[in-house]
């Protein structure tokens, strides 16, 4: 269960389930009990400092009310802000209420000017919450901006949308939290769109209710695990066409650098050999990776071969006619950029990709993906998981649907969030290197959905990998992740291998 995603209908049945097994108001002393047993482990050594809890109306400021207890209890200096005239809405939040304030928990009603916090928790709004943040409320989320300390968030940032990820109205505020200590099961919203801002480090708290009150994931967040019985070390006794053919498709007049860079990401996962077709006459070698071998598109044969089409690939009657040449063919595709626009733009080219046979990738970024919907994009963003579904069934292929958690959808509905990454990939050409990395990938006998998941955790993994030595994410290029992507996908297998 330590990737599984659930909704928030999913989560009220469960918490239906276990109230109906438990005595009232255990699942908040828990959470209470969990969150404090948290701080504590953030304060550290600074456990002299005061703790200041922000509680609103409804169960999640009864949780911190529940934490502020414990935390006074442990000899900290916890102090509650209810805002004037706040009334809790739930019996148990009531009952938390008169807990602390039968200790030594301190209560105020504004935020103090000029006061220095070892640690603020965000318990106003939970995952009930489907209104902007307004008044008040909102007042008090802008002023935690200007804290210089750790924020801990309640089971969600409050303001945040706990399945989607999206702060909650077009003008919307959320807490911008350090941490999160999220209860029951981990939410979707918490690792795609604005989740990964809000939420900052995500803890799961089951709060000991049984694993059979939980029913089948919405969604699931992914990991090395998903793909790694596909990390074998090479045989000795192989050569080039033990590890496929990578085509790159694509490089209309004046965008070669495209093409060239999934080339180099297909280089470096792995590829036997890796080919660019041209669209327009360009480059006749990659003096930086002579291996990469270049043909004119309309004369090279696609067939025996992985095709990653539409890096650079323009909309040209040539493009058009090369990206139906090859949805009619059988070979494996990753369909990416220009590509994915032209089949936005025809019905036909649509139906020929869900009517074929052979595997299939598509790897939009959220303006893609709304052109192949009829949508915009950011109708697109304020749903990620059920825009990604929704064009994985359309097309009946394979889809990662580029952004902050990418979203990988399978025809059949399943999902999986991608957690690697950071925002050094916000750059030109870092999309082409993932066409060229699960191309590769494809090409080495990996299923689709295998492929999906697997170039999306090693690419973002790569972007970690050049942070934690000092490069990006401010300024991090593209061309710097294939060479990183290699070591990843090398440092696994020597790791599965030990």
């Amino acid at each position: 269960m330590d990737n599984h995603l659930y909704t928030v209908a999913q989560l009220r049945a469960i918490e239906r389930a276990a109230y109906a097994q438990l005595e009232p108001g255990a699942l908040m002393r828990r959470a209470g009990e969990a969150a404090a047993k948290f701080a504590l482990e953030l304060l550290g050594a600074k456990r002299d400092l005061p703790v200041l809890l922000l509680a609103g109306p409804g169960n999640n400021g009864g949780d911190a009310l529940e934490m502020a207890a414990v935390l006074a209890g442990a000899g900290v200096d916890a102090t509650v802000l209810h805002l004037p005239g706040q009334r809790e809405s739930t019996e148990e939040a009531a009952s938390a209420h008169e807990r602390a304030r039968g200790g030594t928990v301190g209560f105020i009603d504004m935020l103090p000017p000029e006061a220095q916090w070892g640690l603020v928790v965000d318990g106003l709004f939970g995952i009930g919450l489907t209104r902007p943040i307004e008044g008040e409320y909102r007042e008090l989320v802008a002023a935690l901006d200007a804290l210089r300390c750790p924020i801990l968030a309640l089971d969600v940032p409050s303001g945040l949308d706990a399945d989607t990820g999206a702060v909650i109205g077009p003008d919307g505020i959320a807490v911008r939290a350090t941490h999160t200590i999220t209860f029951l099961g981990d939410k979707p919203g918490l690792h795609t769109a604005d989740g990964r801002d809000h939420a900052g480090q995500v803890r799961v708290e089951a709060l000991g209710v049984a694993p059979e009150l939980f029913p089948a994931p919405a969604a699931r967040l992914g990991s090395a695990d998903s793909f790694a019985h596909r990390l074998e070390p090479r045989r000795q006794n192989t050569h080039k066409g033990s590890f496929g053919d990578v085509a790159i498709v694509g490089g209309a007049h004046g965008m070669a650098g495209a093409p060239v860079l999934a080339a180099r990401g297909a280089l470096f996962a792995g590829a036997g050999r890796t080919f660019v077709a041209m669209i327009d006459p360009g480059p006749a070698y990659d003096s930086v990776q002579p291996e990469i071998m270049f043909r004119l598109a309309e004369e090279f044969d696609f067939d025996g071969r992985t095709l990653a089409i539409g890096p650079g690939m323009g909309g040209s009657a040539t493009a058009m006619r090369l990206l139906a040449k090859a949805l009619d063919g059988d070979s494996p595709l990753v369909i990416d950029a220009d590509a994915l626009t032209l089949i936005g733009a025809s019905p036909d080219l649509l139906a020929r990709l869900a009517q074929r046979a052979g595997p299939a990738v598509l790897t939009p970024h959220p303006l893609e993906a709304a052109r192949l919907l009829g949508t915009t994009a950011p109708l697109v963003q304020a749903d990620r998981l059920a825009a990604a579904r929704e064009l994985a069934a359309r097309a009946k292929a394979t889809v990662i649907l580029k952004g902050s958690g990418s979203v990988i959808a399978h025809p059949d509905g399943a999902l999986l969030i991608n957690p690697t990454g950071n925002a050094g990939l916000a750059t030109a050409g870092s999309g082409d290197v993932l066409a060229g990395i699960c191309a590769a990938l494809l090409a080495q006998g990996w299923p689709a959905w295998e492929a999906a998941a697997g170039s999306c955790w090693i690419h973002g993994t790569a972007a970690d990998l050049l942070v934690a030595h000092g490069v990006g994410p401010i300024g991090m290029t593209a061309s710097e992740l294939p060479a990183a992507a290699r070591a990843v996908l090398n440092l696994l297998v020597a790791e599965k291998a030990a």
